[in-house]
C-alpha cells in the first residue's frame, strides 16, 4: 500500500473498543455515550479486517481502545493474529494499555507473541492519578506494570503532558522510568472530541517547553531511532534509556507518517487528524470474499493527506477533530 505522496503504509493500528475504565480528562468527558452493540465489529471481523491489511503489506499492528483489554474474550484476537508472527507474514503485534487489566493478562500475551506493551501513565501521584482518570487507580497499573516486567515484556511509559498538572514531575517521572530499564514517550495534548467543560489551551504544554526544562536535569542526545511511530527520540545519557517526544502541534511528524487507523466499528482513518474516513465495515459483511474490502483499502489508501489539520488556541473553542481518540484508536 503506497499513498499518494510514495509512503508505503505497513503500520496499522486498530481500536478494539471505544469503551474504557478510565475517564481520563484530555481523553473524555465524564459523561461518555458508547457505541451501540450492533455498530461493533465481533473478534472475528476484526481478525478478517487486520488480516486483509496485513495481506496488503502491514507488517505492525497495535491494538488500542478505548482500552482494549476491557473488551470481553479480547485474548482470543491476540492469539488468533499470532498466526501471523509465526507466518513472518507480521513482524510486530503491540498493544496500547492503561495498565488496569495487564496483572489479568500478561503472561499470556507474552504467550502470544506481544514482546512490547505501552502503558499511558501521567503521573506517580496516586491523588493526581485519581484526578486525572477520574475512575483510575494507581496501585492497580503499578501491579500491571509489575506483572508486564515479570512476563519479561518491554515497557515503555506514554506520558501526556499537562501544563499545571503533571509538568514538575516529569523529571520524577523520567528518573523512574530510567531505574527500571523502561523507555519513555512524552505527548502533547491533541485537541480531539468533546471533554466536558475543559479548554485544550489550559491543558497544552509545548513539548519544547518540557525538553527544555528537562534538559536541566539531563543529559539529552538526538538519536535516528524509530519503532514505526511519530515520536522523535532521545538517549538520557543519566539512565542510558530513551525519551520520546510526540508533538503533533510544535512539530508536524506528518512527513513520514506510515500509518492508518482503524476504529472498532470498522472505519479506516487514513490521517488522525483529519476528518475523511472510508467504511469497511459494509463490504466486510456484504461478502464472504474479501476482494471488496480490499478495494475499499486501495480507494482510501489513494487519498491519504500529506497532514493533518491539529490547532489548538483560545479563539478555536472547540476540538480541531470531533471524535473523541478512545474512538479512533490509540
Amino acid at each position: 500500500m503506497i499513498d499518494p505522496f510514495g509512503r508505503h503504509i505497513t503500520y496499522l493500528r486498530v481500536s478494539v473498543t471505544d469503551r474504557c475504565d478510565f475517564r481520563c480528562v484530555y481523553c473524555m468527558s465524564e459523561d461518555m455515550t458508547f457505541l451501540p452493540k450492533r455498530d461493533v465489529l465481533s473478534l472475528e471481523e476484526l481478525d478478517r479486517l487486520c488480516s486483509v491489511f496485513i495481506r496488503l503489506g502491514v507488517k505492525k499492528l497495535r491494538l488500542t481502545g478505548g482500552e482494549p483489554l476491557v473488551r470481553k474474550n479480547v485474548m482470543s484476537l491476540f492469539r488468533g493474529l499470532s498466526r501471523h508472527l509465526d507466518s513472518g507474514q507480521l513482524e510486530e503485534l503491540t498493544v496500547t494499555t492503561n495498565g488496569s487489566q495487564l496483572h489479568r493478562f500478561a503472561d499470556e500475551l507474552r504467550d502470544c507473541g506481544v514482546r512490547r506493551v505501552n502503558v499511558s501513565i501521567d503521573t506517580l501521584d496516586a491523588e493526581k492519578f485519581h484526578r486525572i482518570t477520574r475512575w483510575g487507580r494507581l496501585e492497580q497499573v503499578m501491579r500491571g506494570l509489575d506483572a508486564a516486567a515479570a512476563a519479561g515484556l518491554e515497557i515503555k511509559l506514554n506520558v501526556v503532558a499537562l501544563r499545571g498538572v503533571n509538568d514538575h514531575e516529569l523529571g520524577d517521572m523520567l528518573q523512574w522510568a530510567g531505574d527500571r530499564s523502561w523507555d519513555m514517550t512524552i505527548i502533547e495534548v491533541m485537541p480531539m472530541g468533546d471533554i466536558g467543560g475543559e479548554m485544550r489551551i489550559d491543558q497544552y504544554l509545548p513539548v519544547s517547553m518540557v525538553r527544555a526544562e528537562l534538559e536541566k536535569r539531563f543529559t539529552l542526545t538526538d538519536i535516528d531511532y524509530k519503532t514505526g511511530g511519530p515520536a522523535r527520540y532521545v538517549r538520557v545519557e543519566e539512565t542510558g534509556r530513551r525519551l520520546g517526544f510526540i508533538t503533533p502541534l510544535t512539530h508536524n511528524f506528518c512527513e513520514s507518517c506510515n500509518r492508518v487507523r482503524l476504529t472498532c466499528t470498522g472505519t479506516l482513518y487514513m490521517c488522525l487528524g483529519q476528518e475523511d474516513a472510508a467504511d469497511l465495515r459494509t463490504p466486510l459483511r456484504r461478502s464472504e470474499s474479501d476482494e471488496a474490502v480490499m478495494e475499499a483499502i486501495d480507494e482510501a489508501i489513494a487519498r491519504k493527506p500529506k497532514g493533518h489539520d491539529f490547532v489548538i488556541d483560545r479563539r478555536r473553542r472547540g476540538p480541531s477533530v470531533s471524535r473523541h481518540m478512545s474512538h479512533t484508536g490509540g
